[in-house]
C-alpha cells in the first residue's frame, strides 16, 4: 500500500495526468511531514471555506511515509486547505492552504501535489488569522481569497519550504521574517509526534490570548500569535529553542510575532498615500523617479499578492508628483493629486487613464494634497496653497458628484494650508491644517517647540461648520486624521508624539502621548476601531484601543497602547507616510524616505501579514468589518444627521 501511494505521487510530481474519469475533480496528492519526518497513519482532511461556513470535501489517512491521497467530490469554495492531525493526539494540527476560488484580485488557483508541514501551517495561520476560529476557515469575499494568496508567499504548498517572497531579495536576510517563519515552525515542531509534551503544552498555554482560552491544538495557537503579536515572547523563544528542525531561527527573542513582506515593485519609490480598491489591489501614488528627486509620472498599482497589475507602472492623465492623497470613487475610478502638476488625474478601475493629459485644474488647484469622497460621490480635495501667486492659506475644492467643470471653492474656516481630508458618517469632511511658523510643508527640518496646527470641519452644504476651526495645545503639526465607525477622529501630532481624539462635535475627547518618540505622520482605523499609527521619524507602527473597547485586551481603554511601546518595527519599515488596511486583515505601510538627510526616496510598500481586523474597501467612508450575513460583505453608507 505504501508503495502505491507513494509511486502515486511521484507521477503527480512529474505532471503525468492520472486516471481520472472525465468530469470529475483531480485528485488531491501530499506528503505531511512534522519535525521534518514523514508523519504516518495521521488522518488528513480537505476542506473548503467561504462565507456560509466550513464544509468537508474528502478524508485519507498517510501511509508509512506520509504520503496521501483524496479525491474529493468537488473542489469549489474560497479557500481550499487540508488539516493533518495524528491518531490520537489533538494537539498537534497542522494546515496548508491549497487553492482558493474566484472573487479576489488574483485569478482562481489550486494545487495537486501538496506538502503539510509547519511552514505551511504558519503561512496558513497568519494569513488567514481574521478568518480562523474553533470551526475552521471562514468568511466574507475577496478578503478571504486574498487572504488565500497571501499564505502562499510565506511558504509554497507544492514543496512545504518558505515561499518566493519571503525568501527573495528584498526579504530573505534582508528582515527578520524568514527567521521568524522558522523560530515559529521550530515552536509547532514541539508538539510532533516523540517531542516533549510538557514542551508543547506550555507552547499552548503561553499561546493563550488575554481573557482567552487556551488553543486547544497548534493551528490555533500560531493564530493567536499573529492577532496578538505581544503574547510571551521571550518564553515562547526560549520554548523554541529547545528544537533545531527549521532554519534560519531568530538569534534573540521578538518584540513582537509580526511577519513583515517588503515589495519593491517597478517605480514604487518614495511612494506618498495608500487606497485599497474593492478586489484589494493596492494603489500607490509616488512622489519621485527612482533615485532622483524628480517628479513621478507615475500612479503604480499591485494585487493582493505584491504583483504589479494593470501596466502598472501607469502614466497619463495629468501625473507629476503623486501627493499625499488618493481616493476610489463609486465606480471604482481612482482619484490621485498631482502635486507638481497642481491638478488631479483620473483613471479607471483597470488603470485607463481618464483626465487629460494635463489633468483636471479646476477649482484653481495649487499642488492639491488630501482627497476623499463622500456618500454622495462628490470628490474632496485639500488644496495645499490655493490661489496661484499669493501662496495663501490654501482651500478645499469640490468636484460636485466627480464633475470638474462645476467645482466648488471653500475658504474660512481657519484653512490654513489644507494636508489631509476625511469624511465622516454624516457627510462632513474633517481637514487637518498643515501650516507651522511659515515653514515649507515637508521641510526636512523637524520644527522645534510648539508648531501648531488646527482641523476644520466643513459641512454637506459646503460650508465650514460653527465651531471650526478646532484649536488645542494638543494639535501640534497636524498631518493626517482618520475618523473611527462612531464619527470620532483621530488625528497624529507629529511634533507633539500624540494623537488626538476628537468627539463628532468637535470637542478632545482624548490626547494619547505615545511612549517612543516616532513623529507619527499616518493614522487608519480598522474593523475593530484600533488605531493604526505610522511613525515617519521612527519607523515604526504604534496600534491604540479606539472606541470600542470590548475589541481589546481586559483592562484596556481608549488610548491604551496595544503595541510594544516602541511600536511594531522591522529592518524592512523606513521613514512611512501612509498606512492603510485591507478586506483580508493586512496592514500596508509606504517607504516615503529611506533617509532624512540628505531627503532620500523610499523603496517599495511593506505589509504586515493578519494583524489587523479586516476593514471595508474602499474606504466608504467609515471603517467596517466586512460581514458574512446580508446581500454584500460591505453594504454601502449614507449620510446621517448630527445627533
Amino acid at each position: 500500500m505504501a508503495l502505491a501511494a507513494s509511486g502515486t505521487l511521484a507521477l503527480a510530481l512529474t505532471g503525468l495526468p492520472a486516471a481520472t474519469p472525465p468530469g470529475t475533480p483531480a485528485p488531491l496528492h501530499g506528503t505531511v511531514t512534522s519535525a521534518g519526518k514523514p508523519l504516518s497513519h495521521a488522518t488528513v482532511t480537505l476542506f473548503t471555506g467561504d462565507r456560509q461556513g466550513v464544509r468537508t470535501l474528502g478524508h485519507a489517512t498517510t501511509d508509512t511515509d506520509g504520503a496521501f491521497r483524496i479525491r474529493p467530490g468537488r473542489r469549489t469554495g474560497s479557500v481550499l486547505y487540508v488539516e493533518a492531525a495524528p491518531k490520537g493526539d489533538s494537539s498537534l494540527r497542522l494546515r496548508s492552504v491549497v487553492g482558493f476560488g474566484p472573487g479576489g484580485g488574483v485569478a482562481k488557483r489550486s494545487e495537486s501535489a501538496v506538502t503539510v508541514n509547519e511552514f505551511t501551517t504558519v503561512a496558513a495561520a497568519y494569513a488567514l488569522a481574521q478568518f480562523t476560529d474553533q470551526h475552521g476557515i471562514t468568511g466574507p469575499s475577496p478578503g478571504l481569497e486574498n487572504a488565500a494568496v497571501t499564505s502562499y508567499n510565506l511558504a509554497d504548498p507544492a514543496t512545504g519550504k518558505p515561499g518566493k517572497v519571503v525568501t527573495d531579495q528584498d526579504n530573505g536576510s534582508k528582515n527578520d521574517t524568514l527567521a521568524t517563519l522558522g523560530t515559529l515552525a521550530n515552536l509547532i515542531s514541539l508538539c510532533a509526534p516523540g517531542a516533549n509534551t510538557g514542551h508543547c503544552n506550555d507552547m499552548l498555554q503561553l499561546a493563550t490570548p488575554p481573557g482567552g482560552s487556551t488553543p486547544g491544538d497548534t493551528a490555533q495557537a500560531v493564530a493567536n500569535l499573529a492577532m496578538n503579536p505581544k503574547l510571551a515572547t521571550g518564553k515562547l523563544y526560549a520554548l523554541a529553542g529547545q528544537v533545531h528542525t527549521y532554519s534560519p531561527a531568530l538569534t534573540a527573542a521578538p518584540a513582537a510575532w509580526v511577519l513583515a513582506l517588503h515589495y519593491t515593485a517597478a517605480k514604487v519609490y518614495a511612494p506618498g498615500r495608500i487606497a485599497v480598491d474593492a478586489k484589494g489591489n493596492v494603489w500607490a501614488t509616488d512622489n519621485w523617479l527612482p533615485g532622483t528627486r524628480s517628479p513621478s509620472p507615475y500612479v503604480t498599482v499591485q494585487d493582493p499578492a505584491g504583483n504589479p497589475v494593470f501596466n502598472s507602472p501607469i502614466s497619463g492623465g495629468g501625473m507629476k508628483a503623486g501627493a499625499w492623497g488618493i481616493a476610489i470613487d463609486h465606480q471604482g475610478s481612482v482619484w490621485v493629486p498631482s502635486y507638481a502638476g497642481d491638478a488631479m488625474a483620473k483613471y479607471s478601475p483597470s488603470g485607463k487613464p481618464l483626465s487629460p493629459s494635463t489633468g483636471f485644474k479646476n477649482g484653481d488647484l495649487n499642488h492639491p494634497q488630501g482627497t476623499a469622497v463622500d456618500q454622495k460621490g462628490n470628490i474632496w480635495i485639500a488644496n495645499f496653497y490655493g490661489l496661484k501667486g499669493n501662496r495663501g492659506k490654501g482651500s478645499v475644492i469640490v468636484y460636485p458628484h466627480g464633475d470638474p467643470s462645476k467645482a466648488i471653492t471653500i475658504t474660512g474656516g481657519g484653512l490654513d494650508h489644507p494636508f489631509s481630508l476625511q469624511i465622516d458618517g454624516y457627510g462632513r469632511a474633517w481637514v487637518s491644517n498643515a501650516r507651522f511658523n511659515g515653514a515649507k510643508l515637508l521641510d526636512t527640518r523637524v520644527p522645534k517647540g510648539h508648531a501648531g496646527g488646527s482641523v476644520t470641519v466643513i459641512g454637506p452644504d459646503f460650508k465650514p461648520t460653527s465651531f471650526s476651526p478646532i484649536k488645542d495645545a494638543s494639535l501640534d503639526w497636524p498631518l493626517a486624521l482618520a475618523v473611527d465607525s462612531k464619527n470620532n477622529v483621530w488625528v497624529p501630532d507629529f511634533v507633539s508624539n500624540s494623537v488626538t481624539e476628537l468627539g463628532p462635535d468637535g470637542k478632545v475627547a482624548g490626547v494619547h502621548k505615545l511612549p517612543t518618540a516616532i513623529a507619527p505622520w499616518s493614522v487608519a482605523v480598522d474593523g475593530s476601531d484600533h488605531v493604526w499609527v505610522a511613525g515617519f521619524g521612527t519607523p515604526s507602527v504604534s496600534v491604540l484601543c479606539g472606541v470600542n473597547t470590548s475589541a481589546c485586551p481586559p483592562g484596556s481603554s481608549t488610548g491604551s497602547l496595544l503595541s510594544p511601546p516602541d511600536g511594531y518595527r522591522n529592518n524592512s519599515l523606513q521613514h512611512l507616510t501612509a498606512v492603510q488596511l485591507d478586506q483580508s486583515g493586512n496592514v500596508w505601510l509606504a517607504n516615503n524616505w529611506s533617509k532624512l538627510a540628505p531627503p532620500t526616496g523610499g523603496n517599495g510598500l511593506v505589509e504586515l501579514i493578519g494583524a489587523a481586523t479586516p476593514v471595508c474597501t474602499p474606504l466608504n467612508p467609515l471603517p467596517a468589518r466586512p460581514t458574512a450575513t446580508g446581500t454584500t460583505a460591505c453594504p454601502t453608507q449614507t449620510s446621517a444627521q448630527p445627533r
